[in-house]
Protein backbone atom coordinates (compact mmCIF):
# COMPACT_ATOMS: atom_id res chain seq x y z
CA UNK A 1 0.00 0.00 0.00
CA UNK A 2 0.75 3.60 0.01
CA UNK A 3 1.83 6.18 2.96
CA UNK A 4 -1.83 7.06 2.53
CA UNK A 5 -1.09 10.42 1.89
CA UNK A 6 -2.91 12.57 -0.64
CA UNK A 7 -1.20 14.82 -2.41
CA UNK A 8 -3.57 17.44 -3.74
CA UNK A 9 -2.90 18.36 -8.03
CA UNK A 10 -4.05 21.48 -9.12
CA UNK A 11 -4.13 22.19 -12.70
CA UNK A 12 -1.79 24.54 -14.86
CA UNK A 13 -3.81 27.41 -16.35
CA UNK A 14 -1.40 27.78 -19.39
CA UNK A 15 -0.35 24.04 -19.79
CA UNK A 16 -3.80 22.33 -18.99
CA UNK A 17 -1.50 19.60 -16.78
CA UNK A 18 -1.62 18.36 -13.25
CA UNK A 19 0.67 18.85 -11.04
CA UNK A 20 1.05 18.63 -7.17
CA UNK A 21 0.46 22.01 -5.20
CA UNK A 22 3.94 22.61 -4.07
CA UNK A 23 5.14 22.93 -7.55
CA UNK A 24 2.92 25.66 -8.70
CA UNK A 25 2.39 28.97 -8.45
CA UNK A 26 -1.31 30.76 -6.94
CA UNK A 27 -1.86 34.21 -8.88
CA UNK A 28 -4.90 35.60 -6.81
CA UNK A 29 -7.69 38.33 -7.47
CA UNK A 30 -9.30 39.58 -4.50
CA UNK A 31 -13.12 40.46 -4.28
CA UNK A 32 -12.37 44.19 -5.21
CA UNK A 33 -10.13 43.30 -8.80
CA UNK A 34 -6.46 42.98 -7.22
CA UNK A 35 -4.15 41.02 -8.38
CA UNK A 36 -0.94 39.33 -6.97
CA UNK A 37 1.33 36.51 -6.68
CA UNK A 38 0.61 34.49 -4.00
CA UNK A 39 3.30 32.13 -2.75
CA UNK A 40 1.94 30.59 0.28
CA UNK A 41 -0.97 29.24 -1.44
CA UNK A 42 -3.95 30.67 1.21
CA UNK A 43 -4.48 34.00 0.50
CA UNK A 44 -8.26 34.24 0.03
CA UNK A 45 -9.93 35.21 -3.19
CA UNK A 46 -10.31 33.85 -6.92
CA UNK A 47 -6.84 31.74 -7.57
CA UNK A 48 -5.68 30.29 -10.34
CA UNK A 49 -2.20 28.43 -10.66
CA UNK A 50 0.54 28.27 -12.92
CA UNK A 51 3.58 25.57 -12.80
CA UNK A 52 7.19 26.42 -11.98
CA UNK A 53 8.90 26.78 -15.46
CA UNK A 54 9.29 29.33 -17.29
CA UNK A 55 7.80 28.59 -20.86
CA UNK A 56 4.33 27.91 -19.11
CA UNK A 57 4.58 31.78 -17.56
CA UNK A 58 5.46 33.03 -21.28
CA UNK A 59 2.47 30.82 -23.06
CA UNK A 60 -0.02 31.94 -19.98
CA UNK A 61 1.28 35.35 -20.89
CA UNK A 62 0.86 35.22 -24.82
CA UNK A 63 -2.61 33.38 -24.48
CA UNK A 64 -3.81 35.46 -21.59
CA UNK A 65 -4.91 32.54 -19.69
CA UNK A 66 -4.64 34.01 -16.47
CA UNK A 67 -6.82 37.09 -17.74
CA UNK A 68 -9.56 34.78 -18.82
CA UNK A 69 -9.46 32.49 -15.22
CA UNK A 70 -9.37 35.44 -13.10
CA UNK A 71 -11.80 37.40 -15.10
CA UNK A 72 -9.90 40.39 -15.21
CA UNK A 73 -6.63 42.09 -16.94
CA UNK A 74 -3.64 40.89 -15.07
CA UNK A 75 -0.49 43.34 -15.07
CA UNK A 76 2.52 42.11 -17.02
CA UNK A 77 4.03 43.19 -13.53
CA UNK A 78 2.42 39.78 -12.32
CA UNK A 79 4.14 37.25 -15.16
CA UNK A 80 7.51 39.05 -13.75
CA UNK A 81 6.88 38.82 -10.50
CA UNK A 82 6.28 34.74 -11.15
CA UNK A 83 9.66 34.34 -13.33
CA UNK A 84 11.03 36.17 -10.63
CA UNK A 85 10.02 33.65 -8.18
CA UNK A 86 11.21 30.61 -10.60
CA UNK A 87 14.35 31.85 -11.26
CA UNK A 88 14.77 32.48 -7.64
CA UNK A 89 13.77 29.16 -6.33
CA UNK A 90 16.02 27.46 -9.04
CA UNK A 91 19.31 29.30 -7.65
CA UNK A 92 18.26 27.83 -4.20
Amino acid sequence: MGNGKKIPLRRCSATGEMFPKKEMIRVVRTKEGEVFVDPTGKKSGRGTYISKSEEAVELAKKRKSLDSQLGVKVPVEIYDEVLRLILREKLL
